[in-house]
This record gives structure tokens, C-alpha cells and sequence, in this order.
């Protein structure tokens, strides 16, 4: 089946944040409850023609800011010749570049990701730094760029003020969609998020990507979205079905 369209009916649940009162949590269900999953060298056909092996590796991953950086930068010493192909090229500051804006991100090497290691090295194809996790017993959030791990899950912020005065501010966990990557996500030539073939997972983004939205949201806000994803699940409402779905 092709990819969904971006715009379709979407359940929402609006909760104040446990650990801070001055915050609402405005949370899609109707992604949460999805059963996307990531299929990386499983069917993945990555973002551009030609290049299924990168996934969205391809244009390198920005910082959300300098601590970022600055962890991307402690876990990358972690890596070897034997454990990232492009080591050599990586070597001093050469692992991170400054795009038109001004913004710093990874590298662009060949054509992709400098950490991305391509099909056939012996160390291991896809992110080294992803593979460094899984060698050392840790999860990939400890040693990725922020938004990396966090696709295709979007946090955004934005300060709400009601008619009596009162102010918070609104954090939104939904679904990284085309959208998210500015105007040029509609020139993408494949994404995951809406695709029916990435929608496989066996279990609910909110179990799969538990780790991720404890990271996004702290875990007495994530105990609370499970309560409410799991009531909304029993709810068997038609809200409750990513279009992109099997069951849809």
C-alpha cells in the first residue's frame, strides 16, 4: 500500500506535566498508539532514490545544541578503525561541518552521514554510533545525536496563554512526519513514518520507543501517557488507528 496522506482524523490527550506544573503534555495517541517501527535495512528504501543503504542518514544529523555536540563528540573516542569506516576522515573537528544557515551537524561523507558505515564493511553496516550501543550495553540515546534517536517522534514547545491571563507552556509529542523536515520533507522520496510497510512493529510506539519518551518527557510523564494510551487503546476507537496500520 502507498504512504498515507499527512492530514487524517488524530486523537489527542492533554495532561499537566507531574514534574512541573508550569507544563501541559499535548500527546498524539493516535501515533503512540501506532505500530510503526523502525525497518533500517529490513525493507527501508532510505529518503532518496538510489540510496536505500543510508535510511535517513543521508544529509547528517544536526545538534539541538552544544551539549549535544559535546556528548555526540565524548562517545565518537569511543570508536575505532575496526568499528567505523570513516575513522580516518573523522579525525580533529573534521567529524562535524556548519550548513548554509550557520547550524552545525555531522559530516557529509560520499554522500552520507560521516558515522554511517555502508554495506559490506566488516565492522558492521548502518551508525557506528548506534553500533557502539549495542556492543557496550547501552542504549542508542546515550551515544546518538539528539535527533536521531528521537525520529520520528517530534517534541516541540510553544508558550500558551489562556483568556484569564495564566500562562504555560504546551510540550507536543506526536509523530516526526514529513512535515518536520521543513519544506523540502515533501521532496523526500520515501519516509517511514506514514508508510505502510514501516508499520509492523509488534508492539505500540509508546512500549517500543519507552526509553526515548521517558528521555523526552521524564518518567512520571511517561507513566501517565501509558495509562491514557492504554485506556485509548480499549477504547477500540476509530481515533485509536493509524491510517498507515495494518488493521486500518
Amino acid at each position: 500500500m502507498p504512504e498515507v496522506d499527512l492530514v487524517f482524523p488524530r486523537a489527542w490527550v492533554e495532561f499537566r506535566d507531574p514534574a512541573d506544573e508550569n507544563q501541559m503534555f499535548r500527546c498524539d495517541l493516535t501515533w503512540l498508539t501506532s505500530r510503526w517501527t523502525c525497518i533500517f535495512g529490513a525493507g527501508c528504501q532510505g529518503i532518496y532514490a538510489g540510496r536505500p543503504d543510508d535510511g535517513c542518514c543521508t544529509l547528517g544529523a544536526h545538534f539541538s545544541d552544544k551539549d549535544d555536540e559535546l556528548r555526540v563528540r565524548a562517545q565518537m573516542k569511543e570508536l575505532t578503525p575496526q568499528t567505523w569506516q570513516h575513522h580516518a576522515a573523522g579525525r580533529g573537528s573534521r567529524w562535524v561541518e556548519t550548513d548554509d544557515e550557520g547550524d552545525r551537524k555531522t559530516a557529509v561523507v560520499d554522500g552520507a552521514c560521516i558515522f554511517l558505515n555502508r554495506p559490506g564493511f566488516p565492522g558492521g553496516e548502518g551508525c557506528a554510533l548506534h553500533g557502539l550501543a549495542l556492543r557496550t550495553g547501552r542504549h542508542f540515546v546515550e551515544t546518538k545525536p539528539d535527533v536521531c534517536w528521537q525520529l520520528p517522534i517530534r517534541r516541540s514547545f510553544r508558550d500558551v496563554e489562556l483568556p484569564d491571563g495564566t500562562e504555560y507552556t504546551e510540550v507536543s509529542i506526536a509523530e516526526y512526519d514529513r512535515r518536520g523536515w521543513g519544506a523540502g520533507g515533501h521532496d523526500l522520496d520515501w519516509y517511514c513514518s506514514g508508510n505502510t510497510e514501516a508499520h509492523v512493529g509488534m508492539e505500540p510506539v509508546f512500549v517500543s520507543n519507552a526509553r526515548e519518551l521517558v528521555e523526552l518527557m521524564g518518567q512520571a510523564g511517561y507513566d501517565e501517557l501509558v495509562e491514557h494510551c492504554e485506556r485509548h487503546l480499549a477504547s477500540r476507537s476509530a481515533l485509536a488507528v493509524h491510517p498507515a496500520d495494518p488493521q486500518a
